[in-house]
């Protein structure tokens, strides 16, 4: 286990903080290790997002179809030909 310490210059947020702890029944150092793991989790999220985006251009591009419809279509095509199953 690590020590770090951790300084509010908004007593407001210091407060608000200290509060939702209390309400919570949990120690302020899990909320601010909860705070910061969702906080680095997001910023993977952002990193990926323009990858993401990326490709889903290029799915358009490539006149790619949306899972619904591709499901759809295999249930059309497993009802049309049921031996082939």
């Amino acid at each position: 286990m690590k020590r770090m310490t951790v300084i509010f210059e908004d007593e407001g947020l210091y407060t608000a903080i200290k509060v939702e702890a209390a309400r919570r029944n949990r120690a302020l150092k899990d909320l601010v290790t909860e705070a910061v793991r969702e906080w680095l989790a997001n910023q993977e999220d952002l990193e990926l997002a323009p990858v993401i985006a990326a490709a889903r251009d290029e799915w358009r591009e490539k006149g790619g179809t949306d899972a619904s419809e591709l499901f759809r279509k295999l249930e059309e095509d497993d009802r049309a030909n049921p031996s082939a199953v």
